[in-house]
This record gives structure tokens, sequence and C-alpha cells, in this order.
């Protein structure tokens, strides 16, 4: 854990800060063989959506909280925030261990203070490495599953648990699911990707919540990302090579979610779906 809300401001709080496509992230080592220099691409790329939407909250006047499995991860985003003079602290979390959860929203309770925003952006990378021979639901290993579904479904059920009553009791808050559009409808998965069929069970959570708390003015909403997202590790892959209007710039897709943060309650959106401009939208 680092840094302290000691100014006061509002708290946004960003589960799964960074990605995996960063410039050290673990797909960006599978794909390219090892970690790639970032220092010619923006900041407000770097870290993929999870540290635009950091970014963005903390220009916005917000005490940004990074949560992610290991500090370290989140070190160079912390370090941009601080030195863009804006203030956040990075908070370790494992979202397949409800001790975790209870002790990291404990210590963001006590060192920040009550969430306004709560953005669930965490991914996984369980099946991405399966060759296509092992492609088929009989050779997925059990624990494979388990963790999908600790991230798509028990983990945000966990967060929800810990930010939804301060939000109730206060009639506002703002809950937020950073999900794809294999939550849309349950697909095969193809050579590379995840195991990414859970994701459908967080969009139904988003339903969920989003009838039982939206009485008590609290804004839920799933926003399904469309298309592949840039950040270090995938702008140099032979699809976004070829294609770079299919590219999704994270800083955009960060606007979004601070857009719906500011929506009027008389028009609430509950489903965003963003897609690049040449792409048909998935359903």
């Amino acid at each position: 854990m680092t840094g302290q809300n000691t100014t006061i401001k509002p708290v946004a709080v960003i589960i799964g800060a960074t990605s995996k496509w960063q410039s050290d992230g673990r797909n960006t080592k599978l794909a390219h063989g090892s970690a790639i220099d970032d220092s010619d691409i923006p900041l407000g790329i770097r870290w993929g959506v999870g540290g635009a939407i950091s970014q963005k909250f903390a220009q916005e006047g917000f005490f940004t909280v990074l949560t992610t499995r290991s500090a370290g991860n989140a070190a160079a985003l912390s370090a941009a925030i601080e030195e863009q003079g804006n203030h956040c602290m990075v908070v370790e979390l494992d979202l397949s261990d409800q001790d975790s959860v209870a002790s990291a929203f404990a210590t963001i309770r006590e060192q920040a203070g009550d969430p306004e925003v709560l953005i669930y952006n965490a991914g996984y990378l369980e099946g991405r490495d399966l060759p296509p021979e092992k492609e088929l639901l009989e050779h997925i290993e059990v624990s494979m599953f388990d963790t999908a579904q600790h991230i798509s479904s028990r983990g945000p059920f966990l967060v929800a648990k810990e930010v939804l009553p301060a939000m109730r009791a206060k009639g506002a808050g703002s809950f937020f699911f950073s999900n794809n559009s294999k939550s849309l409808r349950g697909r095969k998965r193809n050579t590379g990707e995840s195991l990414y069929y859970p994701r459908v069970m967080m969009r139904t959570l988003s339903q969920v919540l989003t009838e039982e708390y939206s009485e008590h003015g609290i804004h839920v909403a799933n926003v399904v990302i469309d298309g592949l997202i840039d950040s270090p590790g995938t702008r140099s892959l032979p699809k976004a090579q070829e294609n770079p209007d299919i590219v999704m710039n994270p800083i955009k897709i960060a606007e979004a979610f601070y857009y719906l943060h500011t929506q009027d309650r008389s028009c609430w959106s509950h489903e965003l779906q963003l897609t690049p401009y040449p792409t048909v939208p998935s359903v």
C-alpha cells in the first residue's frame, strides 16, 4: 500500500489498474518473448484500459486507488499519476481470496475513504496458452475454469459487498464493469484467447445490481469493450499493424467511463458497447 488521501478528495477505486499487455506484462512477454520498451508510447496508453481510467479520474479530481495482485505492477503508473500533480495509492488485492478482498477494502476505507466510484476491470490469462488441439472443454483444467470464474463472477460479488453498503447509505455511487464482447453470449474459445465465457456471469451480475440498487441512487453499468485495445504489447501485433483502425484508444475508453459517472440521474445508461468504426458490433 502506498499513498494516502490527505486532501479528502472523492475516491475512485480501479480493480485491475494495470494491464497484462503493458510493457512488462505477462501477455506482452508471451507474445513478444520479453518485455518491450514503452518510452515512445503516450502515458495514457502504457497501462491499457485500467491505467487510462486511473489517470482520467485522477485528472478529474479523484483520489484514485489502484488495485493489483502485486504492487510492483503499478509502481510506474502510480509515479505517472503523481508526476501529473494528482494523487493515488496502490493496494494489493487477490480476487480469488476473500480475506485479501476484505483486507484490501479495510485499508482503502482507512487510508482513502469510502469509494464514490468502483470500476471492475480485472482480467485473467487462463486458457491463453492452450494449443489448438487442446481447445475443447474436455481438455480444460478445472483450476483454469475456477480462476476464470473467480475473476468474472465471485470476485465482483465480493467487491460489491464491500462497497455497495456505503454507497446505498449515501444514496449515490457508481459501480461499473469493464467487460468484453464474450459477455454478450457464449462463444467458442479461439486459439490464443483466455477462457472468457464466464464473463457472461459478470454481465448478469451487472443487470441484477442495476435492478437492486438503482432505486438507492447507485449507477450500475456494464461496458462492453468490443475490440483490440491499444497498449505497448498489442500495438505491435500483426493484426494491429495490418489494420490500425481496429485498435481502440484506451484514453477514449476511459472518457466513456467518466461520461457514465457524470450522467444525470434522469437518463442513466446501464450498458454501453464500444466498437472501433470499421468493426461490426458483436451480438
